[in-house]
């Protein structure tokens, strides 16, 4: 019996692609356009125009396969294609909009340790009540925390992928992703889904009387 070839790897039909092969691109973007048209369609929020922006996508991808590196991930490769793509639209629909790369001052120059309120977003649905909750809440967020939280729990990239996706330091999208956690957190919990393990601001403030030490005096 004849075994049959294993499928190619995304790399290897990437570089067939490159080489001229209509067949291989076709396939790729059977591969990708799924979760390329999820991502961009959570970031402008409008299912017509994402698929313009995910066709541009692919477009500037076959364009520019040639400087395709193999020995990266296909996947992040075309995110960041997408990304790019998807600022330039917001930039030109929205000038006022803040960067989706955009920092938060010297950020980058923190030391973040991880304290996610949310480690996997996707686990916390449990019914098509608390689905629609986390679609809400994701719309609500901040365009760049939104593409970070998909990239990280919906493609599943590593640190490195999502910060050669958006373009900042390791530093700064650690701390874009721990803000991102929170947020969605509070956002989850205004909608009646509280996320173990993180406190409301109104419930800080509900809770932020004075304590007195054990064994001590209180204010005097």
């Amino acid at each position: 019996m004849f075994r049959r070839k294993p499928p190619l790897t995304d790399a290897e039909l990437a570089v067939q692609a490159a080489g001229g092969s209509a067949d291989a691109f076709h396939e790729l973007v059977r591969r990708f356009e799924r979760p390329v048209l999820s991502l961009i369609v959570r970031m402008v929020g409008d299912p017509t125009i994402a698929e313009d922006l995910a066709q541009e996508t692919f477009v500037k991808a076959f364009r520019y396969l040639d400087r395709y590196d193999p020995k990266r991930k296909l996947a992040s490769w075309l995110f960041k294609i997408a990304h790019n793509t998807t600022l330039d639209h917001l930039r030109r629909k929205h000038p006022e909009t803040v960067p989706l790369e955009a920092g938060d001052g010297d950020e980058d120059t923190w030391e973040v340790l991880a304290a996610p309120e949310i480690t996997e977003p996707d686990r916390l649905v449990e019914s098509g009540e608390a689905m629609a909750a986390l679609e809400e809440a994701l719309r609500a967020l901040a365009p760049r925390y939104r593409e970070i939280l998909l990239l990280r729990f919906r493609e599943g990239l590593a640190y490195q992928e999502i910060a050669d996706v958006i373009g900042v330091p390791m530093g700064t999208m650690k701390i874009q992703l721990h803000r991102a956690r929170k947020a969605l957190a509070a956002e989850l919990e205004r909608r009646g889904f509280p996320v173990p393990g993180h406190a409301s601001e109104e419930a800080k403030q509900d809770d932020g009387a004075p304590r007195r030490a054990k064994g001590g005096r209180g204010h005097e």
